[in-house]
C-alpha cells in the first residue's frame, strides 16, 4: 500500500541521512574548519573533487582573510591573496592533485604552509629590521607581520629602557617615529599601506601612552606589575606550532599568561583603539585562553564586546568565528 511505501522510504531517507552524516563527520574531524560550516556548504565544497579552482568561492568560509589562492598554469598553489588583495608567497609550493580528490587533505596543507610562510615572513623582517628607516621597512612586508614585529620591537626596546631607567628619552624616540608614520599618511599611499600605517598608529599610539604612564607611575623594573599587564610579544625559544624551519617564533604575554602568537594569516585590516577597559578585557581574556576556559564579556548592546574579542584574537593571529 502507498502507507508501507512511503514509511520504507521514510526509513531508507534516514538512513542515507545517518550515512551521510557519518561521511560528512569524518572530513570534518580530518578538517576541524569544516565543524564551522553547514552541510549544506560542505557538500558543496567536498563535490569538487577534480577542480581545484572552483573551490575558491568557498575558500573564505574556511580562512577568514584568504580571499584566493594564486595558481600557476600546472594547479601548484604559490600564495594567498588577502580580501584587501594583499599578497602573501608561500614558503613552499604544493599541489591539490596529490591529495587524489580529497579536498580536505590539501586544504589542511593550505593551512600548515599559511603559517610556516608566515613564520618564514616574520623572520625575515626581524632580520631586516634595522637594515633600513622604520617608515620604508614598514612598507616592505605583510600588514600583520608588520603590527605583530613592531610590537616586539617596542617590547624589546621597553624593557631596555625601564631597565637603564631612560623612558623618557625612549619616550622622545617614540614620539619622533610616530610623527614619521603621520607624515607617510597624510602623503600619497596605496589602500593597502594607508590601513597598515593607520593600523601601526594606533598601535604606536597606545605604546606611547603606556609608556607614559610607566614613567608617571616611576616604574623601575620589568617585574612591575604595571609593565606585566600590558600585551607584551617576545621571540619564543620553543615554537607554538610544529614546524622545523630555523625561524624561531612569536609568543604574546600579558601578566602571567603566555599564548603562542598563532600565525593565522588575517589579511591586512584596521585595529581598536586601545582604551583601559579594552586593556582590562584582554587581561581577562588571556587569562581564560592560556587555562583553556571561557570568557564571557558582558555590557549593553553595541559597546564593543564583539568586537574586543575579534580585536584580542587579530592581536594573537588566532582564528575567530563570530555566531549569532
Amino acid at each position: 500500500s502507498l502507507l508501507d511505501s512511503l514509511v520504507a522510504s521514510n526509513a531508507k531517507l534516514d538512513e542515507v541521512q545517518h550515512g551521510l552524516d557519518a561521511y560528512l563527520e569524518t572530513k570534518r574531524l580530518f578538517f576541524p574548519r569544516f565543524f564551522f560550516l553547514g552541510n549544506d556548504e560542505l557538500l558543496e565544497i567536498l563535490s569538487e573533487t577534480k577542480h581545484p579552482l572552483r573551490v575558491q568561492p568557498h575558500l573564505s568560509k574556511c580562512f577568514e582573510a584568504i580571499h584566493r589562492l594564486e595558481f600557476d598554469d600546472d594547479l601548484n598553489i604559490k600564495g594567498m591573496y588577502s580580501v584587501e588583495k594583499e599578497f602573501v608567497m608561500f614558503d613552499r609550493e604544493f599541489n591539490p592533485k596529490a591529495a587524489r580528490g580529497n579536498v580536505e587533505l590539501w586544504l589542511s596543507t593550505t593551512e600548515e604552509v599559511m603559517r610556516s610562510s608566515l613564520i618564514q615572513v616574520g623572520h625575515n623582517s626581524v632580520q631586516s629590521y634595522h637594515d633600513s628607516p622604520r617608515s620604508e621597512w614598514a612598507m616592505e612586508w605583510p600588514g600583520q607581520i608588520v603590527l605583530a614585529v613592531d610590537q616586539l620591537f617596542w617590547t624589546q626596546e621597553s624593557e631596555e629602557a625601564i631597565s637603564q631607567h631612560g623612558l623618557e628619552e625612549y619616550i622622545s624616540q617614540c614620539t619622533a617615529q610616530l610623527m614619521e608614520i603621520v607624515k607617510l599618511v597624510r602623503g600619497e599611499l596605496t589602500k593597502n599601506l594607508r590601513i597598515t600605517l593607520g593600523a601601526m598608529v594606533t598601535l604606536d599610539l597606545h605604546g606611547l601612552d603606556v609608556l607614559k604612564e610607566l614613567l608617571a607611575e616611576k616604574v623601575e623594573s620589568i617585574q612591575d606589575f604595571s609593565w606585566l599587564a600590558q600585551l607584551r610579544y617576545y621571540v619564543s625559544e620553543t615554537g607554538s606550532w610544529p614546524y622545523d624551519g630555523d625561524a624561531k617564533q612569536l609568543e604574546v604575554k600579558m601578566v602571567n599568561a603566555v599564548i603562542g602568537y598563532g600565525y593565522e594569516y588575517l589579511g591586512n585590516s584596521n585595529r581598536l583603539v586601545v582604551t583601559p577597559l579594552t586593556d582590562r578585557c584582554y587581561r581577562t581574556l588571556m587569562g581564560a585562553l592560556m587555562l583553556h576556559l571561557g570568557g564571557s564579556p558582558e555590557g549593553p548592546a553595541g559597546t564593543g564586546k564583539t568586537e574586543t574579542t575579534k580585536d584580542l584574537a587579530k592581536a594573537l593571529a588566532k582564528q575567530c568565528v563570530v555566531f549569532n
